[in-house]
């Protein structure tokens, strides 16, 4: 039963990370990166190792995405002010 939760939540990270690499959308791919982040965590945690899952969460799946959609939303508002001059 916990191999097949493990296998699972393999599947579900190795599939977002590659949602993240083919979606065209930055800021899907950036959802799809923490959301591959946080199953990772999941893994360490289901491999019993709670400092490596809870540093991952906290880090990877938090600071990491919240910083790339903050700079892809600022990016993208720049590039809409220069188009309307």
């Amino acid at each position: 039963m916990m191999l097949l939760a493990f296998a699972a939540v393999l599947v579900g990270a190795w599939a977002s990370a590659v949602a993240a690499v083919l979606l065209e959308n930055l800021l899907h791919a950036a959802i799809a990166l923490g959301m591959g982040s946080a199953l990772l965590a999941l893994a360490f945690f289901l491999l019993k190792a709670p400092y490596a899952g809870g540093f991952e969460l906290s880090v990877g799946a938090g600071l990491i995405s919240v910083l790339f959609v903050i700079a892809i939303t600022l990016t993208e508002s720049v590039g809409r002010s220069r188009r309307e001059r």
